[in-house]
């Protein structure tokens, strides 16, 4: 039996990209034979308590707790992580977003990920990551040496799937946290310019920071909305839109493809890697581009749906359950 600390904190953050990998992860892990995994978690949302988190949990109390737990492996699936670990440590990285585009981020976030993420990747005996997009970044940004990166995509499973309820009316659907590195305001102009008469822009997702609040005519904030719901609005929109300018994975544009969305992503990160064929892809920085791109996947719609079906039946959370336990294995070995 492997013994795995499985750090879940930013299951109690929020509910977007690494929350929602964790959540899948976990659901995986339950058929995994062998695997035994403790759940460990920083208490407390509140920004006040960060410092206390990235400081004293992940460099300080985490690693302290794996070792005196005895486990085999202690699994931190974000950046935040421990620099120095006497359990085998495995870190998962979605992106380097915060170092590539350091501007897009809060003064905390950038000068803790600058001082401290070489040093969690030196630390780490295996590096996961979910795309061969960010294990060149990690190679090209930070000198991760090839054979300590394990490549595992993320995955897709229910409620995101075409069977189901479809919301009403005519709309493009935006999905992601509002922050700057989300394009939101791009994606507004975009939409005005794309003259889709009748259609309503929506976007769903928690606030972020910076500000960002999708505004203009026929746009419409949702908010955060659970699970069951946004499937339903995957499944009914004309197409969904995901023009970040910057993404390690982008589990939205999975999810839509998986609804029977068509989708229009940017082609600039490991969107292109996990859309394949089955988006339509544009320049996320251009106004034009995407405006184009929006009517091109409505016009589209009846042959992304099929693409994005087949495309998406490729990723399973159990695949990625097992290719990470084989992960902990070797390492506790």
């Amino acid at each position: 039996m492997t013994r795995v600390a499985l750090d879940i904190t930013s299951l109690t953050l929020t509910k977007a990209g690494v929350a929602r990998h964790i959540a899948g992860l976990l659901s995986g892990l339950e058929s995994e034979p062998g695997i035994e995994i403790r759940r460990y978690s920083f208490g407390g949302a509140s920004r006040a308590l960060v410092p206390v988190r990235d400081a004293g949990w992940y460099l300080g109390a985490l690693p302290a707790k794996a070792r005196h737990d005895r486990v085999d492996v202690l699994h931190c699936p974000s950046q935040r992580a421990p620099v120095h670990s006497s359990v085998p440590l495995v870190v998962t990285i979605h992106d380097l977003a915060v170092l590539r585009h350091p501007e897009t981020f809060n003064r905390w976030t950038r000068a803790y990920s600058r001082t401290l993420l070489p040093r969690v990747v030196r630390a780490a005996a295996q590096v996961i990551t979910v795309s061969d997009f960010t294990r060149h970044e990690l190679a090209e940004l930070l000198d991760v040496p090839e054979g300590k990166v394990r490549v595992i995509p993320n995955a897709v499973g229910p409620p995101f799937e075409p069977d189901g309820k479809a919301a009403e009316g005519d709309y493009v659907l935006a999905v992601g946290t509002l922050e700057p590195r989300k394009n939101l305001d791009r994606l507004v102009g975009a939409f005005q310019r794309a003259g889709l008469n009748g259609t309503r822009l929506l976007v769903t997702g928690g606030r972020g920071w910076g500000d960002v609040a999708p505004a203009g005519k026929s746009v419409q904030w949702l908010g955060f909305v659970p699970d069951d719901e946004l499937a339903r609005l995957y499944r009914g929109a004309r197409c969904v839109a995901y023009v970040s300018a910057y993404e390690g994975f982008g589990l939205p544009v999975l999810e839509a493809m998986a609804c029977g969305a068509p989708v229009v992503a940017a082609r600039t990160g490991a969107a292109p890697e996990v859309a394949d064929e089955a988006a339509v892809l544009v320049d996320p920085l251009d106004d034009d581009a995407i405006a184009a791109g929006l009517v091109e996947a409505i016009d589209r719609a009846d042959e992304l749906r099929r693409r994005g079906l087949a495309r998406a039946r490729d990723f399973d959370w159990k695949r990625v359950a097992h290719e990470t336990a084989e992960v902990y294995r070797e390492v506790a070995a």
